[in-house]
């Protein structure tokens, strides 16, 4: 069994210096904490994997696809594979658990095969 406790991963993560620190990995999932702080910009592009977030601290709001939604903490929200997501209006520091299923960048590797 793996354990993991949301303190320690975020200790880490600050550490690191960036704002995504992944922290487990098989070829179906992976999962990592993501830190966007109040009034930052979320740059990220589609992700070739299906993606759940877990809100565990903090609020603003996300687009996904041709919906925008306030998030909070206790929130889930599920964004399809390649679908342009983002966070923003963040007001105060969004503190993120972050799932890709399968692990986050194996689709792509099989769609740039020539």
């Amino acid at each position: 069994m793996d354990a993991f406790q949301l303190e320690q991963l975020e200790k880490e993560r600050a550490e690191s210096g960036e704002a995504y620190l992944e922290f487990f990995r098989i070829p179906q999932m992976s999962l990592g904490v993501y830190k966007l702080e109040a009034g930052a910009l979320d740059a990220q592009e589609p992700h070739t994997e299906d993606e759940i977030y877990y809100v565990a601290s903090g609020r603003g709001m996300i687009t996904a696809g041709d919906e925008d939604r306030p998030v909070q903490p206790g929130n889930i929200v599920f964004v399809g594979a390649n679908v342009n997501h983002r966070f923003h209006s963040i007001t105060e520091d969004l503190l993120l658990l972050v799932f890709f299923a399968p692990a986050e960048g194996t689709t792509q590797s099989q769609h740039n095969t020539s």
